[in-house]
Order: structure tokens, then C-alpha cells, then sequence
């Protein structure tokens, strides 16, 4: 007989089964995961929806890359299901009528949210046709980007004017952005899974003056989106080709890319001939790099494992002082963008999430006196939807008490109707007995 199957990868007792998984809203060990959107899946036209596209590529790993729209999707319907999936950031790109496209920036569930103008954007196809060697997509986007912010808070000096952004406010959106990613820790990041940054600078006004009249705008940030590129440095141009061709060959069996070396005697005459085939030190910005762009990091190369013989001799030897080795190397960092980018103009702060009070409006200001009328208003309103909860629980309690008294209600009718049957049962049971007890003779 054949052995029962003990299903061990999705059932209770698995490395994924049901009780190792993680709770969704166990926020101090999940990460932060967002959720990029475009409302009005279908009027919002194609290249919002391309930069919408390009967003969740920015965002990735921790983002519903896959998301599918509808035109009748509401705020609700995401909002319902963010909850379950673990989302922590709403990001919400619209275009109205107006034309303008906008970006919300919601922090889930309980707010608040950033209310954006995208004035200008560029997708990363059109970043791509502008450089002279893109950066193609690859392993960059299984880890998240590093976060540089420049000037989120306005500096404090003598000469400066009353800002128009409240401190507190810029405050909250620096830790809103940095909350989109997870932190990074010096003594246990490794460096190899930084392979992006994301660039957030604001522009800063020259002085108050200007920033009255020429730029009403507070707050703009621009929006940059790079790639970090090593190499290894003190390597001439064609050593460096010889060694990215080696790199290319183990990936697939074409030669393209290796260097033509039939046309020379010697694999020297490649690397010190300046003129033979487009190698060697053919000048100094190709050999020498500057040192503001080199690093020195961990030496990456697979190591022989060592019998215990051989290690004790290459620790003689290192304590002798004939083997000594550093285990770093040094490397060129480069940054190459990705795309997209965007210019950023904050027009409102208001709490909750895309409905609440108004925190901060870019073209509407309010004195004491209607403050306080406004904050009146929202208790008002609070107290309001409070009462409106209450009686709608008192409803919905009554009608499930009155359909419960009216199945017990149908089910003592029908046991009765049962009991009476039995009664009729057990009498007809008695009268055949007592005319068999009569009549004793066996039927045919």
C-alpha cells in the first residue's frame, strides 16, 4: 500500500504554513509598503498612467507593482483593502478637469495626507533617449533606494522672514518621506544592496523678498531617481573591456563585446599600445579617476577553503609578515538616472486620510476667529457622526434580536407539530397491537 502524502509547504506546520506567517498589521516587523494609484483609471490618459508605471518601478520592492484600475474604483475600495495587505502609504495620482495632474500622499490609516501639484515630469523612456549610455534594468530593483533629503527644513537666521510653511509642518513631511522606505543601519546594511538612490531636494527661496512676489510657491521638491555604478579602479581601459567581456560571456554564449585581438602579436600590446584597438592609457581622464569618487569596500572574491594545515601556515605567514592582505578594494561610484523625475509643489496639508481638517492651505489663510469656528465646526461634525454610528448600531441590534425571537419562535412551532405527530404515531402502533393480542391466528 502506498504512503498517505504529508503536505508540507503550505499546510499547519510548514516554513509558510498557517502558523508561522506573519500578521498584516504588525507594523513593528513589517516594512513599509505602498500602494500607487491613478484615479480615473481611464481619464487620467496615457502618460500619467506611464508615470504611474514608472512610480511603482521607483518604489519597488515594497509596492503593489501588478495593481489593476478600474474606472469605478473609488477611495474606499482601496482603502478597504489596505488595511489586510499591510499597506502603509496611499500615493494617488489624478488629472481633473483643469488639466493639471496631482499627488496625494496619504499615510495609512490614520493620516495625514500631502497634497501635491505635479508641474513638470519626465518619464524614464524620455531619461533613457537623453543619456549617452543608460543604465538597463536589472538587480537594482530588489532592494529598496537609498533616501537623501536636502533642505526639507528652512534654516533659522536673523535676515529671515517669517516662513510660510510652519515649522512643525515641515517637519511632518520630512518624516513622511522618510517613512516611505525602511531605515538603514551603518553596522548591518550590507553596501552591496544600496543600488539606487532617490534624491528629494526642496528649493529653497534666495530671499524673503523674491519669495513674496516672483515664487508664491512655499514648498517645491524635485524628484530624482538614480543608479549606483561601481568599478574597479587602477585598471587601464582595455583590462577593465577584458574583464566586463569575461563578465558577459558567463551570461550568455555570444562574443559580442570582446575586444579583437587578432590583429596583435602579444595580449601587451592591447594594454600598453595606446593605439591598438581603442585600448590602453589613451589619457588621463580614462586611467585616473578622481579620489572624491573612489571607496573602499569589502573584498568580494570567492575564497579556497582552507585545511586546517593550510590555515595555520597562512597564519605563520602573515604573522612573519610575507602574506599581509588589506580585504578591501577600491572602487569608482558613479550614478546613472533611472527616471522619472518630478517637480513637486505642496498646495495642502489636512488630516486623515484624503478627508480631515485642513492643516495648511497654500493660497488660503485664516485668522484666530476662524480657526476656532472651523474647530467648532469638526467637534459639531464628530459629534454627529458619532450619534449616527450609535443609532445605526441600536438598529441593527434590534433587527437581529427580532430575527433570532422569530426563528425560535418558528422552531418551537415546528417541534410541536413534531411532537403531535409522534402522539398519532404511537396510538396507531397501540391499536395494531391490540388486535393482534385478539386475533392470534397468523395472517396469509
Amino acid at each position: 500500500m502506498a504512503r498517505r502524502r504529508h503536505k508540507k509547504r503550505t499546510h499547519i506546520g510548514a516554513s509558510n504554513g498557517p502558523s508561522n506567517e506573519v500578521p498584516a498589521n504588525s507594523s513593528a516587523i513589517r516594512g513599509p509598503k505602498t500602494m500607487v494609484i491613478r484615479m480615473g483609471a481611464g481619464e487620467v490618459g496615457s502618460s500619467v498612467s506611464q508615470l504611474v508605471r514608472d512610480v511603482r518601478s521607483m518604489m519597488e520592492p515594497g509596492t503593489a507593482s501588478r495593481l489593476k484600475e478600474r474606472k469605478s474604483n473609488k477611495l474606499r475600495d482601496y482603502t478597504t483593502m489596505a488595511g489586510p495587505l499591510g499597506i502603509s502609504h496611499l500615493l494617488l495620482f489624478s488629472r481633473p478637469s483643469t488639466g493639471n495632474t496631482n499627488l496625494r500622499l496619504a499615510l495609512f490609516p490614520r493620516g495625514p495626507t500631502l497634497h501635491f501639484r505635479v508641474e513638470r515630469y519626465s518619464l524614464c523612456k524620455d531619461v533613457r533617449k537623453a543619456l549617452r549610455h543608460p543604465k538597463g534594468g536589472g538587480k537594482e530593483y530588489l532592494s529598496p533606494p537609498l533616501l537623501v533629503m536636502n533642505n526639507f527644513v528652512s534654516p533659522e537666521g536673523e535676515n529671515q522672514s517669517k516662513p510660510s510653511v510652519p515649522r512643525h509642518l515641515e517637519t511632518l513631511s520630512t518624516t513622511i518621506f522618510q517613512s516611505l522606505f525602511p531605515p538603514i543601519s551603518p553596522q548591518s546594511t550590507p553596501l552591496s544592496s544600496i543600488r539606487r538612490v532617490l534624491l528629494l531636494d526642496r528649493q529653497m527661496p534666495k530671499s524673503p523678498a523674491m519669495a513674496d512676489n516672483t515664487d508664491p510657491s512655499p514648498y517645491v521638491i524635485n524628484l530624482r531617481h538614480y543608479a549606483i555604478v561601481t568599478k574597479p579602479t587602477g585598471l587601464s581601459r582595455g583590462v577593465r573591456r577584458i574583464n566586463a567581456a569575461e563578465r558577459m560571456l558567463k551570461v550568455r554564449a555570444s562574443r559580442k563585446g570582446m575586444p579583437n585581438l587578432g590583429s596583435l602579436e602579444d595580449v601587451a600590446d592591447y594594454i600598453l599600445d595606446p593605439s591598438a584597438a581603442g585600448g590602453g592609457f589613451t589619457s588621463g581622464s580614462e586611467s585616473e579617476i578622481d579620489a572624491d569618487a573612489e571607496v573602499e569596500v569589502m573584498d568580494v572574491n570567492h575564497r579556497k577553503v582552507l585545511s586546517k594545515k593550510q590555515a595555520e601556515a597562512a597564519r605563520n605567514s602573515e604573522g612573519d609578515g610575507q602574506h599581509r592582505g588589506t580585504g578591501t578594494q577600491k572602487r569608482a561610484v558613479k550614478i546613472v538616472e533611472l527616471g522619472p523625475r518630478m517637480t513637486l509643489r505642496m498646495t495642502k496639508v489636512e488630516e486623515g486620510v484624503c478627508g480631515g481638517k485642513i492643516m495648511w492651505h497654500e493660497y488660503l489663510s485664516k485668522s484666530e476667529e476662524e480657526m476656532q469656528e472651523m474647530e467648532r465646526l469638526w467637534e459639531t461634525r464628530k459629534r454627529e457622526k458619532a450619534e449616527r454610528k450609535r443609532v445605526q448600531k441600536e438598529n441593527v441590534d434590534k433587527k437581529r434580536n427580532a430575527r433570532d425571537s422569530a426563528g425560535e419562535a418558528a422552531d418551537g412551532v415546528r417541534e410541536g407539530a413534531l411532537d403531535e405527530d409522534d402522539n398519532d404515531d404511537s396510538e396507531v402502533w397501540d391499536d395494531q397491537i391490540s388486535e393482534t393480542e385478539q386475533d392470534p391466528r397468523p395472517r396469509r
